[in-house]
């Protein structure tokens, strides 16, 4: 009961359980990270507290306190080398992830800075082992967060995630010294109950590797977040996953009974049995459904008349491409570049995005790979100016997600603009063996046509002198297209596609901008609704004039991840979809049941109606 939901159809009686679920007031929402329902008895996982250190000065002496120091360096490398034991029950993907991170832990022990620095606090200062561990791995995260503080918002809370690990990193190291110093143990997740659902407070990745999938029945944590290494191993272990769920600890309790909607994001405190029941009965048809996943693979996305569909990926993080290729994307349809510009405090040169961009497409093998160029600014807008140097653009009381963000922004850092287009232009030359990979271009944020000519003047300009340099080139540049993201974008695609190479509807931003409502703020984020008649209708138009103009258009918001929905956009028009790579199986299989004339049919049936409430019945209601 713990797999993830992979038919389409199987989707009506986890609608009915949202719906119901929605009533109560026995709900907790957070963050969905891995896809799925489950239910269980809660398994809550809290370690036991270090003691307080009162006497920071040793009365043993320096010798026999480096000696002690010594003897909890050696536990921590026996206990990382255990954790290593365990890979071998991990999928590929978080083999290589886990792996990784056990390596920085392995450095951090060893001749590092941290143990530099916590030697001679022992010798110079006379402290004990525990105050100088202490007292070191605080103040190394503390250096570290301090430059993930200084270009975080005020206003909306932008944090570096690459500065944060780091920082959490020297506290894991500095948290196993101590345990290992004053003998508190671990928490065993090995206790736990089978078929519990594990609550616990905050989950490292080292928890994570220590997990058996085949004894949890899902993960809700009060802390954490999508991009973070805990996000990532858990969905590849392909555990129903909650994260960042305010107030859980203090809402859960030992063997309470709960309801994990992987899909929604919610907890469901004490349930009835009729929510218990449709749970259990969603469940098993995932869980059923689950196992066909291997030969659906390998089935081309087609209509039942032949028709070619597109199903393709996002893709957040360099790690999720095992996961990616696991579930048959066919192609990457939005790699976000942000991640290589959070990893580093300083901006990413040209070398080092070359080589991530060469190493995603060769992951690919021949299958195409569309690069969005850095879309900063919006919720991000003071943070990421003042990485660009534009602390000067910065005026309080302005709404960021009307300000510079996207394409307008990148516009007034054209040296961060060219470095990204001459990486990915390297990217896309043949390789050493002679393989060449599909890559496009992606523009966010567009609302003008004169923002295309400018970013195209840019990239013309770039593929100009790395030919004066002498670097591999492709033999046609590749694609150059554009996000519609906004009214005003969709409005004029007729004349925008007379500029761009392909067409990338981001419907996410769309609807925000359209109904005027940040799904983020609670007090409006019922207004929220992508099937709103007027987004459809301008999703409509997008694709009629990219269609006339004969330009290739994919929808790469959440839309594309709902069945049921690209069977409506299908009906719009629509051939290519990108959307998380957990949804692309569950896609493939209702593509495979429908036919040209259902799919008009649907969009006959909705584009006929005004209410939202409607729309989302006969969507709901489509193919059961």
């Amino acid at each position: 009961m713990t797999e993830a939901s992979s038919k389409a159809t199987s989707r009506t009686p986890r609608k009915t359980t949202s719906r119901k679920i929605a009533h109560s007031v026995q709900v907790l929402h957070g963050k969905a990270i891995t896809q799925g329902i489950s239910l269980g008895p809660a398994g809550r996982v809290e370690e036991l507290p270090l003691p307080e250190i009162t006497q920071r000065l040793s009365a043993a002496g320096p010798d026999a306190e480096q000696a002690r120091l010594d003897g909890a360096i050696m536990r921590a490398l026996r206990q990382i080398e255990k954790m290593r034991d365990r890979l071998s029950g991990l999928p590929e993907e978080g083999r290589e992830e886990v792996a990784s991170l056990l390596t920085v832990y392995e450095r951090m022990l060893g001749p590092s800075r941290l143990i530099r620095q916590v030697r001679a606090k022992i010798a110079q200062d006379g402290l004990c082992a525990e105050a100088a561990v202490a007292e070191e791995s605080e103040s190394l995260a503390l250096q570290v967060a301090r430059a993930a503080q200084a270009m975080a918002d005020r206003g909306d809370g932008a944090q570096p995630d690459s500065s944060l690990r780091l920082a959490g990193e020297f506290e894991e190291i500095g948290r196993r010294l101590l345990r290992n110093l004053t003998g508190i143990s671990y928490r065993a997740f090995s206790s736990l109950a089978p078929g519990s659902v594990l609550v616990a407070e905050q989950l490292r990745p080292a928890d994570v590797a220590m997990i058996d999938p085949a004894r949890i029945a899902a993960v809700v944590t009060q802390g954490g977040g999508g991009a973070d290494h805990t996000a990532i191993l858990l969905r590849a272990l392909d555990i129903p996953s909650v994260l960042a769920v305010p107030d859980l600890m203090a809402r859960v309790g030992e063997g309470d009974m709960l309801v994990v909607d992987g899909h929604l994001g919610t907890i469901t405190l004490a349930p009835n049995e009729a929510e218990l029941r449709l749970a259990r009965e969603a469940a098993q048809r995932e869980a059923q459904e689950k196992r066909s996943y291997g030969r659906l693979r390998r089935l081309p996305a087609q209509l039942q008349g032949g028709e070619a569909i597109e199903l393709h990926a996002n893709l957040e993080l360099p790690a999720e491409l095992p996961m990616l290729l696991r579930n048959g994307a066919k192609g990457i349809g939005l790699l976000r570049s942000e991640f290589l510009f959070g990893e580093r405090e300083d901006l990413p040169d040209e070398d080092g995005q070359a080589a991530v961009y060469r190493s995603i497409v060769a992951g690919m093998d021949g299958h195409p790979v569309t690069i969005r160029v850095l879309d900063w600014g919006g919720e991000k807008g003071r943070a990421c100016m003042r990485r660009l140097g534009l602390s000067d653009s910065i005026t309080d009381g302005d709404n960021p997600a009307l300000g510079l963000r996207g394409l307008r922004l990148l516009l007034r850092v054209p040296d961060v603009l060219e470095a990204q287009f001459s990486a990915i232009l390297r990217a896309a030359a043949p390789s050493a063996d002679g393989a060449i990979g599909q890559v496009r271009v992606l523009l966010p944020m567009v609302t003008s046509a004169d923002e295309i000519v400018a970013a195209r003047e840019i990239y013309e300009k770039v593929a100009r002198r790395l030919k004066r340099r002498g670097e591999p080139m492709p033999e046609t540049l590749p694609p150059l297209g554009i996000m519609v993201e906004t009214p005003a974008a969709a409005l004029t695609a007729d004349s925008l596609a007379q500029y761009a190479d392909f067409i990338a509807l981001g419907t996410n931003d769309l609807t925000m901008y359209t109904l005027a409502v940040d799904r983020a703020d609670a007090a409006v984020a019922d207004r929220y609704s992508p099937l709103h008649p007027a987004v459809l209708r301008l999703i409509s138009m997008t694709a009629t004039s990219a269609l006339r103009a004969h330009r290739p258009i994919s929808v790469c918001g959440e839309m594309a991840s709902d069945p049921r929905v690209v069977a409506l956009l299908i009906g719009l028009g629509i051939r290519s979809f990108s959307m998380s790579s957990a949804a692309l199986p569950r896609v493939k299989r209702l593509v495979r049941t429908l036919t040209l004339e259902d799919c008009d049919q649907l969009r006959r049936q909705v584009m006929l109606e005004t209410d939202s409430e409607v729309i989302r019945d006969l969507i709901r209601n489509f193919a059961t």
